[in-house]
């Protein structure tokens, strides 16, 4: 039945398991382990566990799996596998199916974690990492070969907001056997066509716009059955990377308004840049539905809406972007993002800070970049709010 429900519905009723009770609320499981029948049953267990059995919260939780379940079906995936955060999914999808001589191939235009993962852990254990220009599809071409075991991206790249063709990177992976691994949090789970695509893999982190209030830490691995049990769980379970029940328990209360708040975000989000667009005191606007985006015409094709993010270059570099920053009165300066409160981030010196200056200027992250996640406010109080601090740089 859940197969012919909307997003809307799955968002608030896939995966629910209720006790004897009844509940109507999903029930948050805080225990570690479970205790068994018998001896024997105990043994059974650790050889098979059923759909509804659990041997340890490492390896999963009745109020985890309602998550996993929940996040998988929106997804379209068969399965998934929730994680501790976006960086616990992202980097333990990557380590889990590579080893020493393995080659991967991704975008250069990542989140600093992300960078960090593939340019210094991956290759620390004798991977082999090529990165291209994620919108260069001859690029692509030119760098996986027969053997690359995988290719990665995020599908819109932070804080550029470069938007990848996911098909074509996909088709070209394939060619070679490659698995196509997205981090998919700026496209939403809402707004994402990423499998249907071609993406093998899809990454979330769900402190993003899953959770979407700022409580919780959590991420989410999403893929077919085999690559969810046979590759990834073994691996998770023992590093021990696994989603708490209680943190569980928000995400799955984050996604009932998940739909809502992201399509009210979006519409905010581009609201927000047509107000700016053009504006004396800024070099640049970009936002993945905004005419004049590199990728607007991939961007309309691939996502119904444009996302919940926006990047300004403001005009004077860093000391003219601290101003207007310090200025702001509604928005909050931090480094999260898909929140419902607006946020923004000067990118050059805090998520970015540690790449060099020559690879900031390649990737187009200049000292007036400034990130706007736009939060359920007013959109008028924020284009406002946006344009007054403005006019004080």
């Amino acid at each position: 039945m859940t197969n012919t429900w909307k997003t809307r519905t799955k968002l608030v009723h896939s995966g629910t398991r209720r006790s004897q009770y009844g509940e109507m609320s999903e029930a948050i499981f805080l225990t570690q382990g479970f205790a068994y029948e018998s001896a024997e049953a105990a043994e059974a267990r650790f050889i098979k566990a059923g759909e509804d059995e659990f041997i340890y919260a490492r390896y999963g939780n009745p109020t985890v799996r309602m998550f996993e379940e929940r996040i998988a079906a929106v997804e379209g995936t068969e399965d998934a596998f929730a994680t501790a955060s976006g960086m616990a999914a992202v980097s333990g999808a990557l380590t889990s199916m590579l080893r020493a001589g393995d080659h991967v191939v991704s975008s250069r235009a990542l989140f600093g974690s992300c960078l960090y993962v593939l340019e210094e852990v991956l290759t620390r254990y004798g991977v082999l990492v090529t990165f291209v220009d994620g919108t260069d599809l001859q690029q692509w071409k030119d760098a996986v070969k027969p053997g690359t075991k995988a290719v990665f991206f995020e599908t819109i790249s932070n804080p550029t907001l470069e938007v990848i063709d996911i098909r074509a990177v996909s088709d070209i992976a394939h060619a070679v056997g490659a698995l196509v691994i997205a981090d998919n949090v700026f496209a939403t789970p809402v707004f994402s066509r990423a499998v249907a695509l071609g993406a093998d893999v899809v990454v979330y982190s769900a402190t993003k716009h899953i959770d979407g209030q700022g409580r919780a830490l959590g991420g989410v691995v999403c893929a077919s059955r085999e690559f969810i049990r046979k590759t990834f769980e073994p691996y998770m379970k023992h590093t021990g990377g696994a989603m708490s029940p209680f943190n569980a328990w928000v995400m799955l209360n984050g996604m009932q308004t998940l739909d809502l708040r992201c399509h009210a975000q979006a519409d905010g989000a581009l609201a927000i840049a047509q107000a700016l667009q053009g504006h004396p005191k800024l070099e640049r606007v970009i936002f993945p539905h905004l005419p004049g985006h590199p990728q607007y015409d991939l961007a309309r094709t691939q996502m119904e809406k444009g996302g919940t993010v926006l990047s300004i270059d403001v005009a004077g570099g860093q000391a003219a972007a601290f101003r207007f920053l310090n200025a702001l009165g509604i928005f909050l300066i931090s480094n999260n993002l898909g929140d419902a409160k607006s946020i923004v981030t000067h990118p050059a010196t805090t998520t970015h800070q540690r790449i060099a200056a020559p690879q900031k200027i390649v990737l187009g992250i200049t000292p007036g970049l400034v990130r706007i996640s736009v939060g359920l406010e007013d959109p008028g109080d924020l284009i406002d709010d946006l344009t007054a601090a403005l006019a004080t740089v």
